[in-house]
This record gives structure tokens, C-alpha cells and sequence, in this order.
């Protein structure tokens, strides 16, 4: 701040000038009138050394943090006139701040860096990479949709549309070298946790009815397929679909991805991404848990060697009729809280109203049952012919494994209470008499009727496969190479629910679909960004519980997306959100200080400087 008064004049008015930077723009400002020389005669013999020591007092306060403006509002003012189709708002966001803390610690500028300094780009790798990410958690949208909102971020970035979609290529043909550098640099921030992998897949449909063509190498005559492929849907899409796989550690940060097409048979792509982990880690061991459908035996044995180990779910129903003898058996049942020996029959028939009973109804009663031949646990392997065509046949080879049974009969309880639902809605359904509606499926009602007549339909629900699936009630498994107590075991387990989590975070809060790509490469380099703010989003989470706070995703999600500011003539910036526990809880975490009513716009510069080195 400083004094202005016109030198000229007799009787000169004074006024403290202060100058404000916001981004390039310049501008000085009376913010208060100390009075005219005359006035100031009455409580001081000499106004000039009065004045400047206003000034000098002003300034202190300035820098401590408090400042005293005087405002003149006009409430007649207009609003200025503009050539843009629509009014927008003028509120900036902030929260991407705590983002952006993390996001500088991956060094993903250095990065970037490297890749481009041998090609001739004219744009920020960088910056296009922060802000899509930013934009991926906080405001997810089409790429035009993300270049529209550019402006509603405190630094407004300024990229070019055609940039943003260039960048996609860039980060394609440089996907694996970019994922270990997350990995790598993920260390920054948090410690990681690789001794446990999860692995997991899911499908993204796509709004189009027909599936991308395949192309042959004019060359080598290879056949490349399409990315978008019809496939199989839990949600029973019948459009083309994408197929991600992604592999996470035991805190629930991910550690690496890949997409395929489609129609591609999800075991297939396990063992080959855990090679590229394995390259990533520098050859760590580590204990691979995923469910039944991504423990084939080929991945079982993959995993049988290296000093690496499994923990994959096991189906009852699949296994061999000796171990299914083993496992309906009373005998050699145990607690899993104390290991106290009990049988199935106490598990089933116990009062579960009385009080006393609580800690058993929440009990596992388990069994180990060594199963060393892949028989026995029902799997298949891939046989490949000379053709080329392959085949599921039954596993012949050996694994030194176990099986570890638990019976709930808190779960059991459940699971009767889901079919018995479901046989209301089966009798419903043959009420109907309707044929052409009744094809069966492995988890939908139909499951349970069946036509007791070839010439003419007769249903009739089906008592045998209905008490075939009551002996199942309460059973999980999981299969394993590991010597450790089951209890051990079977808690490395239960984490697979974080994987699952993952994926609706990227499905639900992140938007990841519908896709508005068309093109393979851009594609994959969408998904990618899909699995950058996933990490990111991660990391904070884990340094909030770090920090001994939780916070939810949405709860999240939502403080970041709602802390903006407004510019108020370029003197300061008005914070226009409220305070809340999650606030509370990045600030203790981050101490970035953008829990204040107010900001001067060298506070928030400095914030941005800080992390843009």
C-alpha cells in the first residue's frame, strides 16, 4: 500500500492506494480515504507524517492477515454487455488445490517431459493431464464438456479443444511407461502396501449398435480386433462393450490396468498383467486374491511358483463329490474366533434370539480340506490345438493347495430369506402360464421352474433343484496355496470388497462411461485418465485415514466440487461455502489453509506456484 494525493492542489485529499495482481491483470485502488489536508489540520499538525503513518500501520495489519477496505456499491449498476449466447458464472473452484497436492508429488510433469522432448509439440502435456484428471472427479464430462468448463478453475488454464484430444494419443503410446511411473512415484505420497494384489475385471458398455470391425496388417497379415466387442454384461447390455482389468494392493490403491476387447475371456488376462507388475515391482513376491472366476487353474499355477502364493474364492457346487463328502461332514469343524470345536448342527439350530447366542450367530465355524489335485476343486485349463482352436478341458495337472470352508449361519439365514423371495416371485410367474417368458438362468427366478411335459407346456416348480440349492446355504471357500491360520487367510479375503469399490467409484462418482470416443487409442488413453484420478482420489483417502479420519466419497467428492470463490474487484477473493467436518479434515491433512473467508490473490497464487514447479 502507499499514499496518493495530488501534489498540486492547496488543500490535497489523501488516499491509500493499494496495487492487486490477479493472474496477469493489474490494478491499483483507493481502499480508503484519510481525508483532505484541511480536514486532517484538526487532529494533527501535520497531516503528510499523520497520512503516512496510516500507511505504515496499514501495511502491518495487511501482512498479519487483517486489511480494512472501503466499498462503494452502485445497486444501479449493469452488469456489462456481452457477445456470449448464455450468462455464466463467475465463481471460481479452489478445491481442486488438495488435488493438485497430490498430483505434483506423481512428478508427472517430469514425465512428460521425457516423452515429448523428441517430438515438436506445442502444447502442455501437463496441464492437459491435470485438468482432465481434476475435472474426472470434481465435474465429469465429455472432453468438449471439460474444455467448456476450463474457466471455472482458479488458474482458468488456457488449452486448445484439439490439444486435449491430440494429448490422448501422446499418453496411449506411452500407457505402460506411464503407469510404472504412477506406481513408482504413488511412493511419494503414501506407503505401499504390494505384498497382497487383487485383481478383478468389468465391462463398460458403449452407445452404438454395431462393434468395431476388425483390421488386417497389411504386412504380417495379423488380424487385429476391434475394441469395442459384443461380450458378456451383468447388466445384460446387448451393446459392444470394453473390457478393464485392474489390479489394486492391500489399502485398495491401484497398482496397474489394462483394457481389451470386449469379447475377451477375462482369465486370459490376469497372468499376463501380473507379468507386467512383476517387472514393475522389481520381481517382489506377493499373494494374488481375486474371486472364482479369475482363479483358473493356469493362474493358479502361474502363481504356484516365484515365491508367490493365492487366495482365490472357491465354488462348493463345483467341487469334487469326495471333498463335497468332506465338507457337508460334521466332524472337524472349529470357530473361527477361538477355535473351539463345533459342529454343523450347532451352528444350524442354536437359539439365535437369545442374547448369549450373539457372538456365535456372528461366528464362522471353518475346515481345512487339503485338495492337491485340480480335480477336486472342478477347474478347467485352456488346450490348444494344433488349428489353433482352443478349447475348456478338465485340469489334470497338481497344485499343493487347500481349501478352507466356513459356514455362517448368519449367511445362511440370509440367503434363505433371498430364495424365499424369489419363489413368491417363481409362483407369480407360473401363474402367468406364459412359456416363452420362463428361460432359466443360474442367478434369476426362473432358475426354479421346469416343464414336466414334451408335448405341451406345464411348469411346475422344480422341489429337487430348490432343496439341491438349500444344502449350499452358508458355505463360502476359498482355495489356497498358503501354510498361514485360516483366519489370516480368509481376512486377505475379505478385502476383495475394495476392488469392487473401485469400480463403482469409477462407474458411479467419476462418470467413466458413456465414452465419447471413437477411436481405439483414445479410448484407452480415456481410461487411463479414469484410473489417474482413481489413484489420486485414493491416495487422499488413505492419507485422511492416515490422519485417523474418514470421509466418505461422496461427502468427498462433493466439499471439493463446492468450494469456490468469487472475485471481488480484483481486491480479494469471497469464499462461498461452509464449513463442514470434511473441510476440517483435508486442512488437518493438507494444511493449505482454504478453510478462510477470505483470500487475498497472492494467497491463492502462492498456493498454485507452490505446486506447479
Amino acid at each position: 500500500m502507499k499514499l496518493y494525493y495530488d501534489k498540486r492542489l492547496k488543500d490535497p485529499t489523501y488516499y491509500i492506494q493499494q496495487g492487486f495482481r490477479n493472474g496477469k491483470k493489474t490494478t491499483t485502488k483507493n481502499i480508503k480515504r484519510l481525508g483532505k489536508h484541511s480536514e486532517l489540520l484538526l487532529i494533527t499538525d501535520d497531516p503528510l507524517v499523520y497520512a503516512k503513518n496510516e500507511v505504515k500501520k496499514m501495511n502491518e495489519e495487511y501482512r498479519s492477515g487483517r486489511s480494512e477496505f472501503v466499498v462503494t456499491m452502485d445497486f444501479n449498476e449493469r452488469i456489462p454487455s456481452s457477445d456470449s449466447p448464455c450468462s455464466n458464472s463467475t465463481s471460481l473452484n479452489i478445491g481442486y488445490l488438495y488435488l493438485k497436492d497430490i498430483y505434483a508429488k506423481l512428478n508427472l510433469s517430469d514425465f512428460f517431459k521425457s516423452v515429448s522432448s523428441d517430438r515438436k509439440i506445442t502444447y502442455d502435456c501437463n496441464k492437459i493431464c491435470q485438468f482432465l484428471t481434476y475435472a474426472r472427479i470434481l465435474d465429469p464430462a465429455s472432453k468438449y464438456g471439460t474444455y467448456d468448463k476450463l474457466d471455472t478453475y482458479y488458474e482458468k488454464p488456457q488449452v486448445e479443444y484439439q490439444h486435449m484430444i491430440r494429448f490422448l494419443d501422446i499418453l496411449d503410446r506411452n500407457s505402460d511407461k506411464y503407469l510404472k511411473h504412477l506406481f513408482d512415484n504413488s511412493e511419494n505420497i503414501v506407503k505401499r502396501d504390494t505384498s497382497v494384489m487383487y485383481y478383478d475385471c468389468t465391462n463398460y458398455f458403449f452407445e452404438t449398435e454395431k462393434p468395431d470391425e476388425e483390421i488386417v496388417d497389411e504386412v504380417t497379415g495379423e488380424i487385429i480386433l476391434g475394441l469395442r466387442q459384443f461380450g458378456i454384461s451383468k447388466e445384460n447390455k446387448t451393446s459392444p462393450i470394453v473390457e478393464m482389468g485392474l489390479i489394486m494392493d492391500s489399502r485398495g490403491i491401484p497398482i496397474s490396468m489394462c483394457i481389451h476387447p470386449g469379447n475377451t475371456n477375462e482369465q486370459l488376462t490376469a497372468v499376463p498383467l501380473e507379468k507386467e507388475v512383476i517387472k514393475m515391482t522389481g520381481n517382489k513376491k506377493f499373494i494374488y486374491c481375486a474371486d472364482a472366476g479369475l482363479g483358473s487353474y493356469n493362474i493358479r499355477k502361474f502363481n504356484d511358483m516365484g515365491g508367490r502364493a493365492y487366495i482365490v474364492t472357491q465354488s462348493v457346487k463345483k467341487l469334487g463329490q469326495e471333498i463335497k463328502d468332506i465338507v457337508f461332514n460334521d466332524s472337524n469343524y472349529r470357530l473361527l474366533s477361538n477355535d473351539d470345536a463345533i459342529t454343523l448342527k450347532e451352528m444350524r439350530t442354536f437359539n439365535k434370539k437369545d442374547a448369549n447366542n450373539l457372538s456365535l450367530y456372528n461366528d464362522f465355524a471353518y475346515k481345512v480340506i487339503p485338495a492337491n489335485t485340480a480335480m477336486d476343486t472342478g477347474l478347467y485349463e485352456e488346450k490348444v490345438y494344433k488349428n489353433g482352436r482352443t478349447k475348456k478341458v478338465k485340469a489334470k495337472g497338481t497344485l499343493h493347495q487347500y481349501i478352507i470352508v466356513t459356514f455362517s449361519r448368519k449367511m445362511m439365514e440370509y440367503q434363505r430369506t433371498i430364495r424365499e423371495r424369489q419363489l413368491e416371485r417363481a409362483k407369480k410367474l407360473l401363474r402367468l402360464k406364459d412359456p416363452e417368458k420362463i428361460k432359466k438362468g443360474p442367478n434369476d427366478i426362473r432358475r426354479f421352474l421346469k416343464n414336466t411335459s414334451s408335448d405341451t407346456a406345464n411348469y411346475v416348480l422344480d422341489m429337487d433343484k430348490i432343496h439341491e440349492e438349500e444344502k449350499y446355504d452358508g458355505f463360502y471357500a476359498v482355495a489356497t496355496n498358503l501354510d498361514d491360520s485360516a483366519k489370516d487367510i480368509l481376512a486377505v479375503a475379505q478385502n476383495r470388497y475394495k476392488i469392487e469399490d473401485c469400480f463403482r467409484i469409477m462407474k458411479t462418482n467419476f462418470d467413466a462411461r458413456p465414452v465419447f470416443l471413437r477411436k481405439p487409442e483414445r479410448i484407452r488413453a480415456h481410461f487411463l485418465i479414469c484410473y489417474t484420478a482413481l489413484l489420486i482420489y485414493r491416495l487422499m483417502e488413505c492419507k485422511l485415514d492416515d490422519n485417523l479420519t474418514h470421509v466418505t466419497t461422496s461427502n468427498l467428492i462433493k466439499t471439493l466440487r463446492n468450494m469456490n470463490v468469487v472475485n471481488m474487484d480484483d481486491m480479494y477473493y469471497k469464499s462461498i461455502y461452509s464449513g463442514s467436518q470434511a473441510l476440517d479434515a483435508l486442512e488437518r491433512c493438507f494444511e493449505l489453509q482454504l478453510n478462510r473467508k477470505y483470500y487475498r490473490p497472492s494467497d491463492l497464487n502462492k498456493i498454485v506456484k507452490k505446486f506447479s514447479k
